[in-house]
């Protein structure tokens, strides 16, 4: 391209810059509150001078002519006038202000109104106070404020783009003009309308994690705090998932006995579907019912029948009775994904307007059948004190085990064993009588036998919550066996040394215990072999050690920002 080609390019951001200059200390008024007057000052706009190459003829420029009229009126604005009818403090531009209330002003809180900051030229209102006058006297200046960007809105000649325009709403009497101005209707062949049955209706022959535990008329309906602490009784229990909450409740005292969420009924009248979709249906069991008086005394029921609550006048004061406290459902399920069984345990209490609003609690549980549940060591890291969780394939999930008491027989608290306690360092051990007569090969078994526990574990969970259905992440144990090699000697275990490491893991904040690696060391020694019948005493030990292999904690840091440079979508408007 020739050098010409950037001539009305330059022409257009010259005659803008000669603009520009040629207004930039235009003030139009200054009005001072003591005065109550406006002095114009002179505004002399000239054309601006553009350099025009020889040869070519003068383009008349688009800034040529009277600026428009400005739609926004500064001076008119306010945004700290906030009392209406009623002056605002150290709101300068408040028209209800008078010159009594500007002398005890401090400062301006809004110094500046402007409009659009997009426009070339746009009017401005300055608001400011004059300390050296007695009183005080705000001064209000309305200038020209110029924008000294190149790319700026020198006039707003396309009146669509300064609103939105709201689309024409088909009805029966222009709907046949829309028809002719639009390319018609197409239907989509994937419409996202489903015929189906609802989202948190599963279509499966079982139960799966999470999916809505479904009833005879609609599903189990379990109260929760959703948006506040205000009970939600429409929120369903969902499969597997264990909750424990509380949730406010705002009863009239007087209408208690039409209240559905304070009967027992209410939640023990419900019948679970099996599985969803099903006919056959389990009952919910009421398990116990326990009443609390005013007093916090707890008295059990022995009938388990529905008690239903009602209004008692005690002279000035109205109580209420046999009100839902607390509900508690442990539902049984199988592996298949099937309920089999529902129970409820209920905390009646009496409420007086002393106690309104009402607090519930309410717990769901699930156990699985023909399980026994395992206690949390954690959740997830371990907690100090709290038992190791270890197994032995194809079962896991029992505390780990060491015995004994140094003091006693070995044989005598055979069976007697300690729980392994994470975090305690623990050692014990027992005396062991050997006879003479004793063969070592025999010593030898029973001995280790009574060191290592009748089922000693081969995998150790790594955090307290550890599923023993997650075998690749269960830590597995590793068994040394140390001995000399003496000639003609007995090598006799006498010693078992476990070693766990552990890591912080997670958040600095927060971190979790976890385990890393678990070492068990059995240790022998040498013993000659004798044939003489004399007695001889071995003392025998187990030790349990903790070793923090945390690596030093390092702060970490997001990657530096990349610059994605894009200009916005509307950069060139209005000129394109």
């Amino acid at each position: 391209m020739s050098p010409l080609g950037f001539h009305p390019l330059l022409l257009v951001l010259m005659d803008c810059w000669a603009s520009v200059r040629a207004q930039a200390g235009a003030t139009l008024a200054v009005t001072t509150e003591a005065l109550n007057s406006t002095e114009p000052s002179p505004t002399n706009f000239r054309p601006a001078l553009s350099p025009r190459p020889p040869g070519l003829p003068r383009v008349p420029g688009p800034f040529s002519g009277p600026r428009p009229t400005p739609v926004t009126d500064v001076a008119a604005l306010c945004v700290c006038d906030l009392s209406p009818a009623q002056c605002d403090v150290n709101c300068c531009c408040d028209p209800d202000c008078s010159s009594m209330d500007f002398s005890v002003f401090s400062a301006c809180s809004v110094s500046v109104v402007t409009g659009d900051s997009q426009f070339c030229s746009q009017k401005a209102a300055i608001y400011s106070l004059n300390f050296t006058a007695h009183p005080p006297q705000r001064v209000f200046k309305l200038v020209d404020q110029i924008n000294p960007s190149v790319f700026c809105i020198h006039i707003t000649n396309y009146k669509p783009a300064l609103s939105f325009i709201n689309p024409e709403v088909p009805d029966e009497n222009n709907f046949d003009k829309l028809m002719k101005t639009s390319d018609g209707f197409s239907l989509n062949g994937e419409s996202d309308v489903s015929f189906t049955t609802e989202s948190g209706t599963p279509n499966t022959a079982k139960y799966e994690y999470g999916v809505h535990l479904q009833t005879s008329d609609s599903f189990l309906r379990f109260p929760s705090p959703l948006t506040s602490s205000l009970c939600t009784d429409n929120n369903p229990a969902a499969f597997l998932v264990n909750q424990a909450v509380k949730c406010t409740r705002r009863i009239n005292l007087e209408q208690c006995e039409d209240i559905e969420a304070l009967c027992m009924a209410y939640y023990s009248s419900p019948k679970i579907l099996r599985v969803p979709n099903s006919r056959t249906e389990v009952p919910i069991t009421v398990q116990s019912i326990v009443i609390q008086s005013l007093n916090k005394t707890l008295t059990r029921l022995e009938d388990t029948d529905v008690v239903k609550q009602s209004l008692v006048e005690a002279g000035a004061v109205n109580i209420c009775t046999n009100v839902v406290l607390e509900v508690k459902y442990s539902l049984t399920y199988t592996d298949a994904g099937e309920i089999t069984k529902a129970d409820l345990s209920l905390l009646l209490g009496t409420v007086s307007n002393a106690v309104v609003p009402l607090q519930q609690k309410f717990e769901i549980h699930f156990i699985q059948q023909n399980t026994k549940p395992v206690p949390l060591s954690g959740n997830p890291g371990y907690v100090v004190g709290l038992p190791l969780a270890a197994g032995f394939q194809p079962h896991k999930g029992y505390p780990f085990w060491f015995c004994g008491e140094a003091e006693q027989d070995c044989f005598t608290i055979e069976g007697i064993r300690t729980p392994v306690l994470f975090g305690y360092n623990m050692q014990s051990g027992c005396k062991l009588r050997l006879m003479g007569a004793t063969t070592c090969p025999l010593v030898v078994e029973k001995v280790k036998n009574l060191l290592k526990g009748q089922s000693f574990p081969d995998y150790v969970a790594p955090f307290g919550n550890s599923r023993a259905q997650d075998v690749l992440d269960w830590v597995p144990v590793h068994f040394v066996t140390q001995a000399p090699h003496v000639k003609d000697s007995c090598q006799l275990p006498v010693a078992l040394v476990i070693e766990v490491k552990w890591t912080k893991y997670g958040s600095l904040l927060n971190p979790q215990a976890k385990i890393v690696n678990v070492t068990a060391n059995l240790i022998s020694s040498s013993f000659p072999e004798t044939n003489s019948g004399s007695e001889r005493t071995i003392l025998l030990s187990t030790v349990v050690t903790f070793v923090d292999v945390s690596a030093p904690a390092e702060a970490g840091f997001r990657a530096r920002p990349t610059i994605n440079a894009k200009l916005p979508f509307n950069f060139f408007f209005p000129f394109v």
